[in-house]
């Protein structure tokens, strides 16, 4: 998938991308490099991944630094904007993409905790490092944006519910962003393939993405969903504050 911003446009930018260790935060946080952008890979616990990605960006003539943080923990949290500030002196993207809520041994209130309230604890931890003219992008499915009208698998359920709160509590910031000058935009995409949540719900339910693949006649790969969620940290913030990635026809439109 080529690089949807052209080279040279995000020089002198600063972005964080959530969870850009591997899948869709790697390759978004790669087209911003690739596009100028001085970058933050965040992970959680696969540090070598992401060593290898600021290698890879480095050699590539990009500039990138990794940064480990548990964004459920404030205190990780506050170490990572520490680090952000010393090393860029501040951001002019946060890519929100970092969610889960289906990974095995973790507490019944997980998805929530993570989805919702450290969200929420990310961007205002960030906005004092955010100048007007930055911008916000939160990343979310379809299955989750539009689950107070259209059912979704049961085994999505507690993250589509928890992502729809997270963006939801984003929502009510949005007074808050716009007296700072600083954009905020939600990427909805359908179910991705080759995503961790995808393999989870094939492995808990087989069949059932091949299943959504043939109800929607397409769905994105990791690459190709990257690139717009790249291009919605340049491109204009749409009316509703969301941009939709891939067919919505199967979803009740939200009142």
């Amino acid at each position: 998938m080529s690089n949807p911003l052209a080279a040279g446009s995000l020089t002198g930018k600063r972005a964080l991308v959530t969870g850009s260790s591997r899948g869709i935060g790697a390759d978004t946080v790669r087209y911003l490099a690739e596009a100028g952008a001085r970058v933050v890979v965040n992970y959680r616990n696969k540090e070598k991944r992401a060593l290898q990605l600021v290698s890879a960006i480095e050699a590539a003539g990009g500039e990138a630094i990794a940064v480990g943080a548990d964004l459920t923990d404030p205190a990780s949290l506050d170490a990572m904007f520490a680090r952000v500030r010393e090393s860029l002196g501040g951001l002019d993207v946060l890519v929100m993409n970092a969610s889960g809520g289906m990974e095995s041994g973790m507490a019944e209130d997980y998805a929530l905790k993570l989805n919702r309230d450290a969200q929420v604890q990310l961007l205002t931890s960030a906005l004092p490092l955010m100048a007007p003219g930055s911008r916000v992008v939160f990343v979310t499915s379809h299955q989750a944006h539009f689950i107070r009208t259209t059912e979704t698998m049961p085994e999505y359920l507690p993250v589509a519910l928890s992502k729809r709160a997270g963006e939801d509590a984003l929502r009510e910031m949005l007074p808050k962003l716009e007296a700072a000058g600083v954009e905020f935009v939600v990427v909805s995409g359908d179910m991705i393939e080759g995503t961790i949540t995808a393999t989870l719900l094939e492995r808990s339910n087989p069949g059932a993405i091949s299943s959504r693949k043939e109800s929607a006649g397409k769905l994105y790969n990791v690459a190709e969903f990257a690139a717009e969620v790249a291009s919605a940290a340049v491109d204009p913030v749409p009316a509703d504050h969301t941009r939709y990635v891939g067919d919505t026809s199967d979803f009740a439109p939200l009142s």
